[in-house]
């Protein structure tokens, strides 16, 4: 019975953690909960959680991607390169989406056919996708995408007042929440990041599972970055960022381990919306961003104690 109770209360712990930030958050400030602030909020996570929901996948199967904040400037670059030819904007986007998805693809086929670690062949990749995305604009932004009013719908309008990422973000979020829990793959994911051998044993082919896993990951990070292109109408060659660290992060605080076998869509959700609502609150209350970082690498660390105790 005990350790049932502290399973539960293990599961709802960053639901709890985030309930608690937003009461506190709405006492010490009175614009943290009005309407824009919520719909800003969601706006500003809607890329990280786009990110981390096929990181989810990743880390379920005991992987890593640290290449999807270089594959997301790569992916927007070459979009932003056909949309100034005048490429249709609806072609040039499932283009870049297909891109995302054959490059994703290759960082599964180097970690399962060439038997090289997740964490090297990301890290390999992620240097190769900067400097491809560096040598493809020259160091510069590709600016004067297109006119488009639907091109510039995805990243800056609004949809029966809610806006447009966010929508993007809740229908990525239904269909893998689907995938997941209701599918042959999202069980043979798990199964993968359980007991590899095991699996392997039972007939699953875990090549596939983990080069699919990271194909998906791939897709959704140039969807991240068409998004962003959109917003700013230009493609930054140093987009995307950094981008790894949060998504990982939200990740493991939404209490996905890192060692593989468990976790929930859901939780990367939440722990999506934390990294969100501190950084929203702090900016709120006037913290320097310096602090900022200082409390964002606390909550990733006591995140990561509770996983590693709970293993």
């Amino acid at each position: 019975m005990k350790n049932k109770l502290g399973a539960n209360i293990g599961k709802l712990g960053p639901l709890i953690g985030l309930i608690v930030m937003i009461i506190l958050l709405a006492v010490l400030n009175d614009n943290f909960l009005t309407v824009n602030n919520i719909l800003n909020l969601l706006r500003q996570i809607s890329i990280n959680a786009l990110i981390a929901f096929g990181m989810t996948f990743v880390i379920l199967t005991a992987g890593i991607d640290l290449s999807v904040g270089s594959l997301l400037a790569l992916g927007s670059a070459l979009t932003a390169g056909m949309l100034t030819t005048g490429m249709d904007p609806i072609l040039a986007i499932c283009l870049g989406l297909m891109l995302g998805l054959v490059l994703g693809a290759i960082n599964g086929i180097i970690i399962t056919k060439g038997k090289v670690a997740p964490f090297i062949a990301t890290l390999a990749t992620m240097t190769i996708f900067r400097g491809a995305t560096l040598v493809y604009t020259d160091g510069k932004p590709i600016t004067g995408l297109s006119d488009s009013a639907a091109f510039e719908m995805i990243g800056k309008g609004y949809f029966f007042w809610i806006p447009v990422p966010v929508i993007f973000m809740i229908i990525v979020f239904i269909i893998l929440y689907f995938v997941l829990n209701n599918t042959v793959f999202g069980r043979r994911v798990y199964a993968v990041g359980g007991n590899e051998e095991a699996a392997t044993l039972s007939g699953i082919k875990t090549d596939n599972v983990k080069i699919g896993v990271y194909a998906i990951t791939g897709m959704l990070s140039v969807l991240a970055g068409i998004i962003l292109m959109s917003r700013l109408n230009s493609a930054q060659p140093t987009a995307g960022s950094m981008y790894e660290l949060d998504a990982i992060a939200a990740v493991v605080i939404g209490g996905t381990s890192l060692m593989g076998g468990r976790g929930r869509i859901t939780g990367t959700l939440i722990g999506c919306l934390i990294i969100g609502v501190i950084s929203n609150g702090l900016n709120l209350l006037n913290v320097s961003s310096f602090y900022q970082q200082i409390v964002k690498g606390a909550v990733i660390l006591f995140a990561v104690m509770l996983d590693r105790r709970s293993n």
